[in-house]
């Protein structure tokens, strides 16, 4: 849900190998230790949280300004490993809207650090409890790029522009690889 219509563009299955042509236990290797779009991060990793975020964006050939838009989508749609609520900074999780921008900025939250990687996010009056954040998270409210790229997504009128530019990274990230797709 995205409070409006969305395309998002579509290219169902790879077709350049079979279920059947796959041992997939071969693929443990690969499995990751750390993914910062999903908040996902064990003591095996070898990167910082947010050293493996950007390393993984590169891989995945994303700009700072692509990385920045898919976090914050991402977040807002809840859409983290295991269900955790960490990151998302809203009140209507499942909805993809500029919320993570907006309240990563907001001034009112002071963050102090609650465990390992592990931030809390507390009204500066009441010092009530309003959210819970990874580094990864508020690393893009502390690197003056990525800052630069979450102001612009948090102001009032950049719904429609952050929607747009979520569904295009979106649809390049699930098109990488697809050499069977062709390219305009």
């Amino acid at each position: 849900d995205a409070g409006r219509t969305v395309s998002v563009p579509f290219t169902p299955g790879r077709t350049d190998v079979s279920q059947a042509q796959t041992d997939a236990e071969s693929f443990d290797v690969l499995k990751p230790t750390a993914d910062g779009f999903r908040n996902y991060y064990t003591a095996e990793a070898i990167r910082t949280p947010a050293a493996a975020l950007v390393d993984k964006a590169d891989t995945l050939g994303l700009t700072v300004p692509e990385m920045t838009v898919l976090v914050g989508g991402m977040r807002a749609l809840g859409a983290n490993a295991g269900g955790s609520t960490l990151g998302v900074f809203t009140d209507a999780p499942g909805t993809l809207t500029n919320d993570f921008f907006v309240n990563l900025l907001d001034m009112s939250t002071v963050w102090k650090p609650a465990a390992e990687h592990v931030y809390e996010g507390r009204d500066r009056n009441t010092g009530k409890l309003k959210w819970t954040a990874t580094e990864t998270d508020l690393v893009f409210g502390s690197n003056a790029e990525l800052r630069a790229v979450v102001e612009a997504y948090a102001y009032d009128g950049a719904q429609k522009a952050f929607a747009d530019d979520f569904v295009k990274a979106w649809a390049k990230v699930m098109d990488n690889d697809r050499f069977d797709l062709k390219k305009s």
